[in-house]
């Protein structure tokens, strides 16, 4: 019923300007506009992670709510958690538009945005309004395009946000904010996440929360550097990784808005983040939960994600093609798989095929 309906309101939203229609959307979402979830979900969807129960695992990934505005919204819809951000210690208004390129062709966006939000004091002001509201809300942290201390705007996210944030998001990997993937070189990643721990740590101990922390990788990693990169993640004991963000890559497009700078994403990324996601799990024995990022518009490819090493999962381009019938569409889809294979629990299916994905030429 939800994919007909949108398929009806699809056309209007794609006559507009794509940040407009995002915009459009998030507004909707402000005013209770959109489809709720009826009922509860499917207990074999359920799964303790990094010491958070989530009902299901899917979320809307970071760039969807920037500025912490329909994160209630998004788990009304029957999202399992939802992320707000990249957000910045400072508000900025990002690159140049147009900056958000439909590829429908290929059903794909490209977006240069450049971490475009209204910075730390907007978003904290409304997750401190919903802070005694159920639901997972994790906040994924930025730095500013002009800082001269990235690691210590990280820094400052951590303590800006700890008693708000279900867990945190340190997103290393968008193209769009220059230099901010050297972040990702072992060197620059040790200051980084020694910075961020250093954060977490001393809220701990003036008696703070203890919120996990995930770090965000690129899907462009040099294949050598993948083992490197993951052992610092070892070592500096990250709770979580998210693999991954747009690619710089455009094989294989067919749309003529792909010759457009930034960063693609939508079902062209798929193959390369779900070997990328492969190859971070086997890197790190499969002992840490990895969020699988990129090219998820079916239940099918849902289930590949997870099969190829992913915990939990977060849509984005594809909510834009498919509309909010996806969420209950991949949820269905990967209970059937579960109880189909004789398993009681979706986190049997966890990196069951990812030897077979880390193979795979990229």
């Amino acid at each position: 019923m939800l994919s007909t309906l949108y398929r009806f309101a699809r056309p209007a939203l794609f006559a507009l300007d794509p940040e407009d229609a995002h915009e459009a959307t998030i507004k909707a979402l402000e005013l209770g506009l959109h489809p709720r979830q009826l009922g509860t979900d499917d207990p074999v969807l359920r799964q303790t992670v990094f010491g958070l129960d989530f009902p299901n695992p899917i979320g809307v990934a970071a760039g969807y709510d920037k500025d912490a505005r329909v994160a209630d919204a998004v788990l009304a819809m029957g999202c399992g958690f939802a992320e707000i951000g990249t957000v910045t210690p400072r508000a900025q208004p990002g690159n140049l538009k147009p900056r958000i390129f439909r590829l429908v062709a290929d059903r794909a966006l490209i977006n240069s945005l450049g971490f475009n939000n209204g910075g730390h004091a907007a978003a904290l002001t409304r997750l401190e309004a919903r802070k005694e509201k159920p639901g997972i809300v994790g906040v994924n942290i930025g730095a500013n395009k002009d800082s001269t201390d990235r690691p210590g705007d990280y820094a400052r996210g951590i303590e800006t946000f700890s008693a708000v944030a279900s867990y945190f998001t340190v997103n290393i990997s968008s193209p769009n904010t220059p230099g901010l993937r050297d972040l990702q070189a072992p060197a620059a990643l040790d200051e980084l996440l020694a910075r961020v721990m250093e954060a977490r740590t001393r809220i701990v101990s003036q008696g703070g929360s203890r919120r996990p922390i995930i770090v965000k990788i690129a899907p462009d990693i040099a294949e050598q550097d993948i083992v490197p990169i993951c052992e610092r993640l070892i070592v500096h004991a990250v709770d979580g990784i998210a693999v991954s963000n747009t690619t710089l890559a455009r094989d294989g497009l067919t749309d003529a808005q792909a010759t457009k700078s930034g960063g693609l994403s939508g079902r062209p990324l798929f193959r390369r983040s779900t070997i990328m996601l492969a190859r971070v799990f086997e890197a790190t024995g499969g002992k840490i939960p990895l969020i699988g990022i990129g090219g998820i518009d079916n239940g099918d490819a849902a289930l590949e994600k997870i099969e190829a090493g992913a915990t939990l999962l977060q849509l984005y381009t594809g909510l834009v093609y498919a509309g909010p019938g996806l969420i209950s569409e991949i949820k269905s889809h990967l209970a059937r798989e579960v109880r189909r294979r004789g398993y009681s629990d979706v986190g049997a299916l966890r990196g069951t095929k990812a030897q077979q994905w880390a193979a795979l030429p990229l």
